[in-house]
């Protein structure tokens, strides 16, 4: 008996551990099992509130939240990966935010095809196998591209192609070319998520354009004249145009209005003043210019010597006249020798 005692003694400590999952309340708990809320409406008891909080309050979460727990196992369960998971119901408490949700992207037109066709994406490995370099290359990087120059050291020209053109250019080009095709395509898909309207002016440098695009480049080039497409000669079953789609309204002038006397004076008021303007003579610069080209003719001139060849008299300055001081380096001898100008250059001797 003393055994058994001890045995019942010890499973009884074991289960004041665990608490039984059946809890009675007065008044039952409101759920939103969607948001895992439960709302107690039950009055509190003041009493063991104010001798012990924290045990209260411990009590209290616990069995609000045995009750949360009882109501998620009702709902349908599933066994994924040996967990059980339990299908949430949508939520009816709407919750305070800071910001708006999230609205879900919209769909690209790759994305748009693939739903269509029923075409999966599938996970793709970030090696490949090369059979040339035989062994395991990134399928894309700076590796790849180091790989792409060793292995393209040599092309082989077509046989419809020229011999002289250089096809590693050509290559080349044809790459940028992709690249900004597949920039043109993000920033295109950018564009329609945020409900921006893509210019379609003009064809842009695909390979095979479909028809709409084609459609949007003839009526652009059509609109593109001077009469804005007015005296074009149109197509048999050609459709009719919509202007206002590619081309702005622009103010048209009303000629009605306008009579014949009237343009005339217009026009006769410009013819006037084109002829009757006068030059503007800046006279100052004119008497300038006139006493520069003056002295320039007059050095240019041969200087005649006055008493001939024999016994020059020494050139004095002005000052020396008046009777001023002359330095003696400034007084000289004249040279009487024929210059390249003509006879008398002109010349002192220091």
């Amino acid at each position: 008996m003393d055994i058994l005692e001890e045995i019942l003694d010890k499973e009884a400590k074991k289960n004041e551990k665990y608490k039984a999952t059946d809890v009675t309340k007065n008044v039952e708990l409101e759920f939103d099992i969607g948001n895992l809320l439960a709302t107690d409406t039950n009055e509190l008891d003041l009493k063991q509130l104010k001798s012990s909080k924290e045990d209260y309050l411990k009590i209290l979460a616990r069995d609000n939240t045995q009750l949360l727990l009882n109501k998620i196992w009702e709902l349908p369960l599933e066994r994924r990966e040996e967990i059980v998971v339990a299908q949430l119901p949508v939520g009816t408490t709407r919750l305070p935010r800071e910001k708006p949700c999230p609205k879900p992207r919209p769909l690209t037109k790759w994305q748009e095809y693939a739903l269509e066709k029923g075409i999966k994406k599938k996970k793709k490995t970030n090696l490949v196998w090369d059979d040339m370099v035989q062994k395991w290359v990134p399928r894309f990087g700076y590796r790849k591209a180091e790989l792409e120059k060793q292995k393209d050291w040599v092309l082989e020209v077509p046989g419809n192609a020229d011999p002289m053109e250089d096809q590693f250019a050509k290559k080349a080009e044809k790459k940028k070319e992709k690249v900004s095709k597949n920039e043109f395509q993000r920033l295109r898909n950018i564009a329609k998520a945020k409900n921006i309207k893509v210019p379609k002016e003009g064809l842009p440098p695909v390979e095979k354009p479909s028809s709409a695009l084609l459609t949007t480049a003839t009526d652009v080039a059509r609109v593109s004249t001077a009469s804005l497409g007015k005296f074009q000669p149109k197509l048999p079953k050609e459709k009719a145009i919509k202007q206002n789609a590619i081309v702005q309204k622009r103010a048209k002038r009303d000629h009605s209005k306008i009579s014949s006397n009237d343009e005339k004076t217009s026009q006769l008021k410009i013819i006037e003043g084109i002829l009757g303007k006068k030059p503007k003579l800046d006279l100052e610069k004119a008497l300038g210019r006139h006493v520069e080209q003056q002295d320039a003719s007059d050095e240019r001139k041969p200087k005649k010597a006055k008493g001939g060849k024999k016994g020059r008299k020494k050139s004095i300055p002005s000052k020396a006249r008046k009777g001023g001081k002359v330095s003696k380096a400034r007084v000289g001898k004249v040279d009487t020798r024929k210059s390249k100008g003509g006879i008398g250059g002109g010349r002192k001797r220091r």
